[in-house]
This record gives C-alpha cells, structure tokens and sequence, in this order.
C-alpha cells in the first residue's frame, strides 16, 4: 500500500492521474495538495472526493510548514509533483510567478520531502516523482532526431527554463542528499480536465461560442502529442519499476503541425454537430450551427516570442527498459476529447470564467497588432 502525496492534483494531468490511480489501487491512500489557482478546479476531482477515495488539501508547495505537517500526518511514502506554472505565454507575461512556485516551491517541496523522510527505512520505501516536460531541450530542427535524456537543457521560454531549473534540483537533491527521486519529461499532453488556455481545449470551445481560433504565425508548429491516459500510465510504470535516480522522456511519437491539429478538430467538431442536430441549439453561435465549417475560424496571429518550432522526444529508454508505450492513436484520442468536452459543458463553463476571458482577449488582441 502507497500513501501518496499528490501536488497539483486539481490541475489537468494532476485530476487525471488522480482518477487513474484510484482506478487502479483502490487500497492506496490518495492526499492532493493544490493552491487552486486559475488552472487548479475542484470539481476535477470532486466525486473521487465525495466518495472517499482522496483528501484533499488546499495548500501551496512553498509553504514548508504545511508540507512537514502534511507528510508527517499521513505518513506519505510517495510524491508525485505536478504542481507548477505551465503556460509559456503566461510565462512571457509574468516570469516571476512561474520562479516561485516551480523552481522556489519545488525546492520547498524536495526539503520537506528530505526532512520527512530522514531515516534509513524511509529513504528506502520512498519516492519523489517529479513530472517535468520535453520543452526543457529547446527547440529541434526540421528531420532532426528526436531529444533524448542525455540532449542538453537549452529553454527558450521562462516556462522552460523554470521547470529546467526544478529537473536539476530534483536531481541534486538525489546527488548531494540521496532523496529517491526519479523525473519524467513527457511532449504535449491533451484530453478531459484541460484548462481551455491550452491550443485544443481553447480551440474546441472557440469553436463552440463562434470566436476565433488563432494560429501563431504559420502554425507549422510541430509538437509530440501524448494523450493524458498514456502520461498516467507512464507515471505508474515508473513509480512501481524504475531505479531512483532516473529521467525518463515519456512521448505519443506523434508528430503533426499545430495547425493540422487544429483543422482535425475543426472537422470532428463539424461531424458531431452534423450527427447531433440539437448540437446546434446548445450552440447558437457556432460556425457549424450557421451551417459553417468551423475551420473558417482560423486566424493566423503574430508568433509569440521565442516561439519553439517543434519538440520531439526520443522514448527509446521507456520503451525498451520499462516496457512502456504510448497505445491511444491520435485520431482516436482527438475524438474521445471533442467528445468529452460535448459532454461536460458545465465543467468547462465554470472554468472558463471571467477571468480566463480577459486573459484570451488581452492575448488575441495583442497577437493581432
């Protein structure tokens, strides 16, 4: 039996891998930890909450007291960090924020750990999984082969280089103190539960409300799609089978422009509108409602700065050490998750609230300059 420490666990890939865990171990003991910023919503994971199958905590990784408390009251084994600042505009806008809470709070976080977890027995039967991200290697020339563990770090966002900076705390604090820790570093997650600042989320509801769906310069963007289900699957494979110590690159091998991505999407919302005539009336001011293709949504907007032409990771070592494979087929996955946001209008209406709204508009207005 595990008693994890789940930080962030109100956030996108946090709340899935939260669903996923309590799915598979019934036994375990689940604590979420969140601040409950704009991203982190309750209601990700509020029936596992009703049911028992989770605490959770409303707190800030930086707030070391709560931590020692917390690891100390429930007697955590295991931590998995989510918790962190993930949006590289965002990131441009505010810098600071995204120091504190992923390179300042991950620090308070691995201390904690370190102090809990003081004796023999402890460092033995614990785990420190930190969940990082490909955009720490910087960007990849077009037929270039893909990042590696062994690429050199070289962020081109102050996104990137907060959580480069957490990956090598994470890894000195194995180094210099023996914490057992181990990273993963995944390409681009999608599906339930995303904040809709994100490209298909964003892209789904503009869809559905009739705004624009905007595409930074020429869109040839190319990113490593990994479905949400894949990364969680991959997170328990290497908490039950990796050695402390180890960076493993988690991607879908996928690899489609930024804007085929999106056309794909357009597409299936199209389908289901034309599948589903009440669609329609839920949606008044939708392109597919007006009979429309939602694909004359899109807009090319100014890039964003320092904006990384593609990211591609090598999963080599995963696969062939741990025996882990991305199985969700892109078109399958993209399907599932126009499904699921069809479906779940009132998680998304509560989440894209006024806040989120002056962020797009402040975000688009400035791109059209």
């Amino acid at each position: 039996m595990r008693r994890l420490l789940v930080t962030g666990g109100a956030g996108f890939i946090g709340a899935n891998f939260c669903h996923y865990w309590a799915a598979g171990h019934p036994s375990d003991r689940l604590v979420v930890l969140d601040a409950l910023t704009y991203a982190g919503n309750l209601a990700s994971i509020a029936q596992l909450e009703t049911r028992g199958a989770l605490r959770f905590v409303r707190g800030d990784i930086g707030d070391g007291a709560l931590l020692g408390t917390l690891l100390k009251e429930e007697r955590i084994d295991t931590i998995v960090n989510f918790a962190a600042e993930s949006h590289v505009d965002r990131s441009i806008e505010d810098p600071a924020s995204f120091l504190k809470t992923n390179v300042l709070g991950t620090q308070v976080l691995l201390e904690a750990a370190r102090a809990a977890w003081n004796t023999p027995a402890a460092l033995a039967s614990g785990r420190f999984h930190h969940v990082s991200t490909d955009e720490v290697y910087g960007s990849l020339e077009h037929g270039a082969a893909g990042f590696t563990e062994n690429t050199p770090f070289a962020p081109n966002s102050p996104y990137a280089a907060s959580k480069a900076s957490a990956d090598h705390l994470v890894r000195a604090y194995n180094r210099t103190y023996g914490l057992p820790s181990t990273i993963s570093n995944c390409s681009n997650n999608y599906g339930p539960y995303q904040f809709p600042e994100k490209l298909l989320p964003l892209c789904i509801l503009n869809m559905l409300e009739g705004r624009a769906l905007p595409i930074y310069g020429d869109g040839l963007q190319i990113r490593d799609w990994l479905h949400v289900s894949d990364h969680c699957r991959a997170i328990e494979v290497i908490l039950q089978d990796s050695p402390v110590g180890e960076t493993w690159n988690v991607g879908g091998s996928t690899q489609d422009p930024n804007i085929a991505i999106v056309g794909t999407v357009c597409d299936l919302v199209d389908a289901a509108f034309a599948a589903e005539p009440r669609l329609a009336t839920r949606f008044p001011h939708s392109a597919a409602a007006a009979g429309k293709p939602s694909r004359s949504l899109m807009q090319h907007v100014r890039d964003r700065p320092g904006h990384d032409r593609r990211y591609a990771v090598d999963s080599g070592k995963i696969r062939q050490r741990l025996k882990f494979s991305a199985t969700t087929d892109l078109a399958a996955g993209l399907a599932d998750t126009v499904r699921w946001y069809l479906a779940n209008e009132s998680w998304w209406r509560s989440v894209a609230s006024g806040e989120y709204r002056q962020w797009y508009a402040r975000q688009y207005a400035s791109a059209r300059d």
